[in-house]
C-alpha cells in the first residue's frame, strides 16, 4: 500500500484531477496485488498548525515565567545603567531566549494538539474586522514546537544550577550584536564579565567536567533558532488576543 500525506493528495487533486484519477486507479491495482512500497515522507510538520492541549494552565505558567524574566532584567544594576533606548532594544531582541531559559529553569513542560485551519471565509471576515496583521500572523507549527521541546530537553539534561542559569541569562541579555545600541562597548564588556562568571561557577561546581562550560554555550546557541513569534502565538496569544506582547513587556520594564 502507498502512504501519501494529505497535503500531497490535495495538490494532486487541485493541480491535475485527471492525473489524480489515473494514479488512484494504479494505487488500487497495486493494493489488490499486495504491492508494498516505501512509506512517503514530506515536510508536513512545517505546515501543521498546533495549539496547547491545556492552554489555561500552561499559559498561566508561561506568564509567570515571563514576569520573572522581566523582573530579572529590571533588577540588574548594570542593565539599569544603560540608556533607556538600549534597554528597550535589548528587551525587544533578547526576551525570547531569556524566556526559554526561564521555561527550562522552571521545568515547564507542555503538550500540543493539531488545530483546524481557518476557512477562507473566516480569514476574509477577520481581515475586515481586525486588519491584515491578525490574519498574517505566523501560526505555531509542529516543526517549531519540536525545536523548542528539543532545546528544553537539552537544558534539562545539563541540570544547571540556579547560579549557572543566572550567569547564562547575563550572557544572553547583554548582547552587543543587537543593532543600534548606543552603549555597545559597555554591553560587550558586561557580556564578557557574565561569560567569565559563568566559567568560574562551572569550574567550582563541576571540577572534573572540563567540557561542561563549552557544552552549556553550545546548548545556549540553539536558543536563537526559536522565533519570538512562535513563543508569542503559542503561549500568550490565547490570553492576549490582539494585544501586542512587546507593549506589555515595555510597561512592565519601565
Amino acid at each position: 500500500m502507498n502512504y501519501r500525506c494529505d497535503c500531497s493528495l490535495s495538490c494532486d487533486r487541485l493541480s491535475n484531477p485527471i492525473l489524480y484519477n489515473i494514479l488512484s486507479q494504479m494505487d488500487n491495482r497495486k493494493s489488490n496485488e499486495n504491492y508494498h512500497s516505501v512509506p512517503h515522507r514530506c515536510n508536513c510538520e512545517t505546515r501543521r498548525t498546533i495549539g496547547l492541549k491545556r492552554p489555561s494552565e500552561i499559559c498561566k505558567e508561561a506568564s509567570a515565567v515571563l514576569v520573572k524574566t522581566i523582573h530579572f532584567m529590571k533588577n540588574l544594576p548594570a542593565f539599569n545603567q544603560l540608556p533607556p533606548n538600549d534597554q528597550y532594544l535589548l528587551l525587544k531582541n533578547c526576551w525570547a531566549p531569556l524566556f526559554i531559559l526561564g521555561l527550562a529553569q522552571e521545568h515547564v513542560d507542555f503538550d500540543v494538539m493539531d488545530m483546524p485551519a481557518d476557512s477562507m471565509l473566516k480569514k476574509i471576515l477577520l481581515n475586515r474586522e481586525q486588519g491584515t496583521d491578525t490574519v498574517n500572523r505566523e501560526q505555531p507549527t509542529m516543526a517549531g514546537v519540536s525545536k523548542l521541546k528539543s532545546c528544553l530537553k537539552r537544558f534539562w539534561g545539563l541540570d544547571l544550577s540556579p547560579k549557572e542559569y543566572a550567569y547564562l541569562k547575563g550572557t544572553t541579555i547583554f548582547n552587543p550584536d543587537v543593532p543600534d545600541l548606543k552603549a555597545g562597548l559597555f554591553v560587550e564588556g558586561l557580556q564578557q564579565e557574565a561569560h567569565y562568571a559563568l566559567s568560574e561557577v562551572v569550574q567550582l561546581l563541576h571540577t572534573g567536567d572540563r567540557g561542561r562550560f563549552a557544552q552549556i554555550l553550545l546548548t545556549a546557541s540553539t536558543l536563537q533558532s526559536i522565533t519570538p513569534t512562535l513563543l508569542t502565538e503559542l503561549f500568550f496569544r490565547p490570553v492576549l488576543g490582539p494585544t501586542e506582547l512587546l507593549d506589555i513587556m515595555v510597561d512592565m520594564l519601565f
